[in-house]
């Protein structure tokens, strides 16, 4: 697999406080990356650098084969963008909104093709005003890919949103992921979403990236301790163990069977990073 963004070393300093310092990166093609990080971590200003709109300080990018402070116009044209505080016309149906914005590329996809792509078929008549968050936010997504991405940037793209309508969205992503191999970079506050969603999670903090891997595996998540749960003589009871399997087999021998109110949990995602970036 070949890479859509590289990044070694990368440094960006506000009134000589370093805002993002050596980030190193690597997001091959067709993957779904989450970019989580607290506020002030340096997550906004990274990606504003890989998007193209702010100048970095230091270090070497690569963004779809070019310096995204180099690159020609046609780069732009491989990079949609939805931003979290997207504007839009209001006054404007869904069609004429994505027709609009259409006409900024040589070779859009067709504007019944995308309103089908992200389930605003039905919509294309409706004002953008008298449409729900969640579709608004559809809206924004279809004027991210109709210019054809091969990257696509989402900011907080589900904040706001009612968990019924999370998932609708999280349904689009993985379409727009396996349907036409889009590369996407994810920034979310939403741990589950990333886990939902991400083929790999980084985690910045304090401008550095310290920890990539799949949130699975994600700070030695998967070879961490367990932690077993159950109850005896009317009182729960609890175990931490690296040999989880072992321990039920015990306890279900000491019951002779079911064994009351079993359960078996690894640190979860939140866990992991809130211990990554030096949360208590």
């Amino acid at each position: 697999m070949t890479d859509a963004v590289q990044a070694r070393g990368l440094r960006k300093n506000y009134h000589g406080t370093p805002a993002v310092d050596g980030v190193d990166l690597d997001i091959a093609d067709g993957e779904i990356f989450a970019l989580l990080g607290p506020n002030g971590a340096g997550k906004t200003t990274t990606v504003e650098i890989l998007e193209g709109f702010r100048k970095r300080d230091g270090g070497d990018v690569r963004v779809l084969g070019e310096d995204p402070q180099r690159a020609p116009r046609r780069w732009r044209y491989g990079i949609g963008l939805v931003l979290q505080n997207a504007s839009d016309m209001a006054d404007m149906t869904v069609a004429e909104t994505v027709r609009h914005f259409a006409g900024y590329y040589p070779d859009p996809r067709p504007v019944e093709e995308v309103l089908d792509l992200v389930g605003l078929t039905e919509k294309a008549g409706r004002k953008v005003r008298t449409l729900s968050g969640g579709q608004r936010r559809r809206v924004d997504v279809a004027i991210g890919v109709v210019g054809r991405p091969r990257l696509l940037f989402l900011d907080e793209p589900t904040t706001g949103f009612d968990p019924e309508a999370r998932r609708q969205f999280w349904a689009l992503i993985r379409r727009l992921s396996e349907q036409d191999a889009t590369t996407i970079l994810l920034t979310t506050h939403y741990l589950d979403e990333a886990e939902a969603l991400a083929h790999r999670v980084g985690v910045i903090a304090a401008g550095r990236i310290v920890a990539v891997d799949t949130p699975a595996e994600l700070g030695g998540r998967a070879s961490a301790e367990a932690t077993v749960r159950w109850t005896e003589d009317g009182a729960p009871r609890h175990l931490r163990t690296d040999r989880p399997t072992e321990s039920v087999r015990e306890l279900a021998a000491r019951f002779d069977g079911e064994v009351p109110g079993l359960t078996v949990t690894r640190p979860s995602l939140e866990d992991v990073y809130l211990d990554l970036i030096g949360n208590p």
